[in-house]
């Protein structure tokens, strides 16, 4: 083969290489090895990882502060590798009844046919937990804010009841994309997020991570993530990696334009509560002052008891630059309309994602909406 059929020496570019590839080669027989653990084969398989993976995983652990991040196919991928980990037949779980709707769906139907009991607990509980623990409590999850109905947990006291009884703790912390709220620093010993939501950023790729500082915790969750062929693209790593140069300028503008029109929406008479962290109505707003350093785009809006689902819904049909659909973090405002509220909040709900429109023209869509709500959907 001519030397003009290869690229030349020296290239060098701003962005991380995809590097993609099922088989890796070893450089002789005895170096063989099956092993999912970098630092003892660093390419033994595709699955475990390629460059690009690494490199992805590499940022995450530094910016989470944590020691070890494996990166997984999806939020529900990293949720599902926390509970295979850390549960196994027999065993009791404790999960915030306001966890994400596919965290519940798990628990509920797969985990409880594998042997594995998930009890609901109130997030507002805080230190309180501790009543709930048995001796066969193998995990207790956290998700704050939760997704839905933004409750605001108290991770530290959380934390410290389990830590006395020798009992994992887990967080969902993708509302912080990781950054505005330290998991490590207040307790937490395993860390998810789905990189779908801040990391991604544009609503086109499907990734999570799981991050750790404890060295046993890490070797429960790579065998499990070996075991369960948790395999992801390197290209979706790439895409994550270039979502990363912009988070910082993301998540300030985000939290700035957010808070804008959650402030327009709870003066309001339509609305009766906005549940955003960073407001007062929000239960948990103490604590999110005292842990977070910011919000990002996601809040709730529950309306006021006179206005009907067939009025919500008609509310969301007759927006125009927000879309109606699942996820957040990306640049698109999203509106989706929840479930009639329990207990505390009588009225419907609509969950809302800002994304990167400009903000006079986004009030002036909820404005347009507001104006003829209580008329049903937008086509009777």
């Amino acid at each position: 083969m001519s030397l003009e059929t290869h690229a030349p020496a020296g290239f060098r570019s701003l962005t991380t290489a995809v590097h993609r590839g099922s088989t890796t080669l070893f450089d002789d027989a005895q170096s063989v090895r099956d092993d999912w653990r970098p630092d003892r084969a660093p390419y033994a398989y595709g699955l475990h990882g390629t460059p690009t993976t690494f490199e992805l995983a590499g940022r995450i652990a530094d910016l989470e502060g944590a020691r070890h991040t494996l990166i997984t196919p999806g939020g529900q991928a990293a949720i599902a590798l926390i509970y295979f980990a850390f549960a196994s037949a027999g065993d009791h779980v404790l999960t915030p009844r306001n966890a994400y709707g596919p965290n519940l769906a798990l628990a509920h139907e797969l985990l409880a046919r594998l042997g594995i009991e998930v009890e609901l607990y109130d997030p507002l509980i805080g230190a309180g937990v501790e009543r709930l623990i048995r001796p066969n409590t193998r995990l207790v999850w956290c998700e704050s804010p939760g997704s839905v109905t933004m409750e605001v947990q108290d991770v530290p006291a959380i934390a410290a009841a389990a830590h006395r009884a020798g009992v994992i703790v887990a967080l969902d912390n993708t509302y912080a994309a990781g950054v505005l709220f330290d998991a490590f620093a207040h307790g937490v010993d395993v860390s998810m997020q789905a990189l779908t939501k801040y990391f991604g950023g544009h609503s086109d790729l499907l990734l999570g991570s799981v991050s750790t500082r404890d060295e046993a915790c890490y070797e429960a969750l790579g065998r499990a993530r070996e075991l369960l062929g948790h395999a992801v693209s390197p290209d979706d790593c790439s895409l994550a990696l270039r979502g990363l140069q912009t988070l910082g300028v993301r998540l300030a503008h985000l939290e700035a334009a957010t808070l804008r029109v959650a402030r327009w929406l709870a003066a309001r008479a339509e609305i009766a509560r906005v549940l955003h962290p960073a407001l007062a109505s929000c239960p948990g707003h103490d604590l999110w002052r005292r842990d977070f350093t910011g919000s990002s785009s996601l809040f709730s809006i529950v309306f006021a008891d006179r206005h009907d689902r067939a009025a919500v819904h008609g509310f969301v049909d007759r927006l125009r630059l927000f879309k109606i659909g699942y996820s957040w973090g990306g640049v698109t405002s999203l509106a989706t309309p929840g479930q009639e509220m329990p207990r505390d909040y009588p009225g419907w709900l609509v969950r809302v994602n800002i994304g990167l429109e400009d903000v006079d023209d986004l009030l002036a869509d909820l404005d347009q909406s507001l104006a003829t709500l209580g008329k049903g959907s937008a086509e009777g």
